[in-house]
């Protein structure tokens, strides 16, 4: 397996909540690693408990998703890679990502039913009335082209979905 010299990459992974991107992100930082050299792996919901962010409206999402990029933006600077995991499903974040980002954002897109994740109630939302539930009463905003698409009909491991996800990574890398 060849290392790749390229410039670094945030690797962003967006969906909805519950849909398995905490744990895909988890589960390809070994091969990232070993594929791409120095890997962060951040998840959105560590940095609001350790920053105390308390809004969940659209406009406060979209503002902290910016300021999320920012900082994979930095820790691209200090040669690092950047597997940063969030719901972020705006337009606006999206497009803001890609200029900010240029050819080292690979956005990844793991599409799971909110119906699916309602059911399963692997989220405290999910289970209870909740207000700015992303998907419930917040209308996401899907990418349009993602770099990449997984789907998460929840019959796969986490395992199957990492090595499916890493091998269209390898794919659109040409490793």
């Amino acid at each position: 397996m060849k290392k790749i010299k390229e410039d670094k990459k945030v690797f962003w992974i967006t969906g909805l909540s519950g849909s398995g991107k905490s744990a895909i992100g988890k589960a390809i930082l070994p091969k990232i690693q070993k594929k791409f050299g120095n890997t962060i792996l951040i998840n959105g919901d560590d940095i609001r408990n350790i920053f105390n962010m308390k809004g969940y409206d659209k406009s406060y999402r979209v503002n902290i998703g910016k300021s999320y990029f920012n900082l994979c933006l930095f820790l691209l600077k200090q040669n690092y890679n950047v597997i940063f995991t969030t719901v972020g499903l705006w337009h606006d974040l999206q497009k803001y990502n890609r200029q900010k980002g240029k050819k080292k954002y690979v956005e990844i897109f793991i599409e799971a039913d909110i119906k699916k994740l309602v059911k399963r109630k692997s989220k405290f939302f999910y289970r209870k009335k909740v207000k700015n539930v992303v998907g419930l009463n917040i209308k996401p905003e899907f990418p349009k082209k993602p770099d990449i698409k997984i789907k998460n009909n929840f019959n796969k491991t986490i395992s199957k979905l990492s090595k499916e996800l890493l091998s269209k990574i390898n794919e659109k890398f040409n490793l």
